[in-house]
């Protein structure tokens, strides 16, 4: 991999869609053993996937992964916290404002 060269790697995948009351989320499991790493892009092909409520949806699909260059990398890793401290800049409260 190159200071500024990218590369594209194809990923076979799981997809995995809850709409439960007790558990939102979308995850993807390459089944090939493909790592991400800071930096990197990741695109799943095919139509969008939509759980009806209280489902769990499972396909099978493509996943393109743009690897990072080692520039992007470094500086992923360089900004990385001052990113998820933005994150914790929100605090929740049991009272209601107006």
């Amino acid at each position: 991999m190159g200071l500024l060269t990218r590369e594209i790697e194809r990923a076979p995948c799981t997809v995995e869609i809850s709409h439960k009351f007790e558990s939102l989320h979308a995850h993807v499991r390459f089944n090939n053993g493909a790592v991400i790493y800071p930096g990197d892009e990741v695109q799943v092909k095919g139509p969008e996937i939509m759980a009806p409520f209280g489902e769990i949806v499972t396909e099978d699909r493509e996943a393109i992964i743009v690897r990072a260059s080692a520039l992007e990398r470094l500086w992923t890793r360089m900004t990385g916290d001052f990113e998820v401290m933005e994150l914790c800049e929100f605090s929740f409260s049991e009272e209601v404002t107006l």
